[in-house]
């Protein structure tokens, strides 16, 4: 009897290593990165990138929204994003030195809060930052994309005025605007 019950708790192990290990090298959300490289700014950001999956993402908490408005968002899945500059920045018009910060947003339907945070390294993000440790927050106006987007993306691109970082997943598009001091 002993022998039954053991080797039905080894097939029980093994199977759970099988799902980790399943889990691990095919994440529903994988992570990545994005980089910017320009003029001697550097600009790297962490983030995982959860799919739509016919899910409605941006708005009403009542309507089932994955990410209802006026609540925080740490901007992908998994691990908090991590976004880090190599040199002093204007972040949607606000001044921010050179370093690491948790990146994190509260939607709406017409403007993000995005917020710069000192704690970095935090994994499972699933709750809010210590807000006392925001470094800035900022609003961002909410467009349109062109197209619909399944996976959640960071992106950046140069223009005369400076650098945009651009939020798009599923119709929705914020761009960040951020300039070299």
């Amino acid at each position: 009897m002993m022998k039954k019950i053991l080797i039905g708790v080894g097939v029980l192990f093994i199977g759970f290593l099988g799902f980790l290990g399943y889990t691990a090298m095919f994440p529903k959300s994988p992570p990545t990165t994005t980089s910017f490289s320009d003029k001697g700014l550097d600009i790297k950001v962490t983030y995982s990138q959860p799919s739509k999956r016919g899910r409605v993402i941006f708005g009403e908490e009542k309507d089932g929204a994955l990410q209802p408005y006026g609540k925080y968002w740490r901007l992908g899945a998994n691990a908090a994003t991590e976004i880090t500059f190599s040199k002093n920045v204007t972040f949607a018009g606000q001044p921010l030195s050179a370093g690491s910060y948790r990146m994190y947003a509260v939607p709406g339907a017409t403007s993000f809060k995005v917020g710069l945070n000192s704690e970095t390294g935090v994994y499972f993000a699933n709750e809010e930052p210590d807000y006392t440790k925001d470094v800035l927050t900022v609003d961002v106006p909410v467009t349109s994309a062109p197209t619909e987007t399944e996976k959640f993306v960071i992106n950046f691109a140069s223009d005369s005025t400076g650098i945009n970082m651009d939020f798009i997943w599923d119709k929705t598009l914020v761009r960040v605007p951020i300039t070299v001091q």
